[in-house]
């Protein structure tokens, strides 16, 4: 029998404590040992309610219980906090993006190869079993060649909840707004389905809020590397929510889903989707990165492609501020 991997925390905000949640939960394949946040305080109520030990930073990295820890802070500080952890020989399932700069990103890579552990950025709508459906169907050539592709990413987020903390839509902690925050995740998901992209090219602007930094809303047209072409929304600002909207199109099937069911699906072939059941992402995105330390394997996410979101986001902002089309780095 495996032994459970033993995991502390690092974070204890709302993405923190999702995690300590799903450690404490039954399905977990892992253990939860203890805890840090940059607030004692904090840290310390986190601690009584959830049955494990308040640690600074320090101490957390030191204790040898700890085979990994999953880092939840702001996204601006995951570099220099993710490469401790790696030089103190723990595993690390980092919260997105792997970083807010591709010289973050790079110097993370480099951690996590001189130390030998394994590193996964959450991407949890990789695990989603209709994505993982289509990215096989594309692969297959079940929609053809693929010729185009629409993301819209049409959220709604409150002024409050700019206002909530002093780190959110600023560019050095958070790294962007709508694009960095609530799209590295379908930007991601484009990739693994897609490929590489060659060039982009963003319109952005802060459209609907006050007191922020960053964009609420952007717009992007780039092209792969296989020559499709892709059109992205992503917005803060559509009131009460749209469904996610994945579409791609190719010269044999084409295929729509709205918050990762699908509403149409059709190709030369005849493969049509199956009927999915109701998958925790976030679970299953835990599975896999337990599994990669025990067995040795790959990740489903590895750095190198949390990286390449990054550098698409990357390139969409300075386009946004040069009017210019960019290549990805």
């Amino acid at each position: 029998m495996t032994t459970p991997l033993r995991f502390g925390v690092i974070g204890v905000g709302t993405i923190g404590r999702a995690h300590l949640k799903r450690l404490r939960s039954a399905q977990s394949p892992g253990e939860l040992v203890a805890l840090a946040d940059v607030s004692a305080e904090a840290a310390a109520a986190a601690a009584q309610e959830f049955g494990t030990t308040a640690e600074t930073l320090e101490s957390l990295l030191a204790r040898a219980d700890v085979d990994a820890v999953i880092v939840a802070i702001p996204s601006g500080l995951h570099a220099d906090t993710t490469i401790a952890a790696l030089d103190a020989g723990k595993h690390v399932l980092l919260e997105k993006p792997i970083d807010v700069t591709v010289d973050a990103a790079d110097r993370i890579i480099a951690a996590e190869e001189r130390s030998g552990k394994t590193l996964s950025v959450v991407s949890q709508r990789r695990f989603a079993a209709e994505n993982q459906f289509l990215r096989d169907a594309i692969a297959a050539g079940h929609l053809g060649k693929v010729t185009a592709a629409n993301i819209e990413i049409a959220l709604w987020r409150t002024q409050e909840y700019y206002d909530s903390g002093a780190w959110r839509g600023t560019w050095t902690l958070d790294g962007g707004g709508a694009l960095m925050n609530q799209g590295v995740h379908l930007v991601d998901l484009i990739l693994w389905l897609l490929g590489d992209v060659e060039e982009v090219y963003a319109h952005g602007g802060l459209l609907a809020h006050e007191r922020i930094e960053v964009e609420d809303t952007i717009t992007i047209t780039a092209r792969f590397a296989s020559g499709a072409l892709l059109t992205f929304l992503a917005t803060t600002t559509a009131y009460d929510n749209l469904p996610l909207r994945v579409a791609i199109m190719g010269d044999g099937g084409s295929a729509v889903t709205l918050s990762e069911k699908f509403t149409h699906y059709e190709s030369r072939t005849g493969a049509a989707p199956e009927e999915f059941g109701a998958v925790d992402q976030q679970l299953g995105q835990l599975n896999d990165f337990v599994t990669a330390v025990q067995a040795g394997t790959r990740p489903l996410v590895t750095s190198v492609e949390a990286r390449a979101a990054v550098a698409f986001i990357e390139a969409a902002y300075t386009s946004m501020r040069t009017g210019e089309p960019v290549k990805p780095r």
